[in-house]
């Protein structure tokens, strides 16, 4: 019985640390994406405030040829 018991534990032991390990990776995946989203977020409002910048050099290049 005692075998058994100390068999039991050791199973429920794996089991609390596999799904230890899963609900660990499932935050870096949000962590991630959230950091990617916030990211893409401040490009476009960065290159929305550049734009009259951005298209004046492009006409600055355009007449040069």
């Amino acid at each position: 019985m005692e075998i058994m018991m100390t068999k039991l534990a050791d199973l429920a032991t794996s089991l609390v640390v596999r799904l230890q390990l899963a609900r660990e990776e499932g935050q870096t995946l949000v962590e991630y994406s959230l950091i990617i989203a916030v990211v893409s977020v401040l490009l476009v409002g960065a290159l929305t405030g550049l734009r009259g910048s951005i298209e004046g050099v492009f006409t600055e290049i355009e007449g040069a040829f």
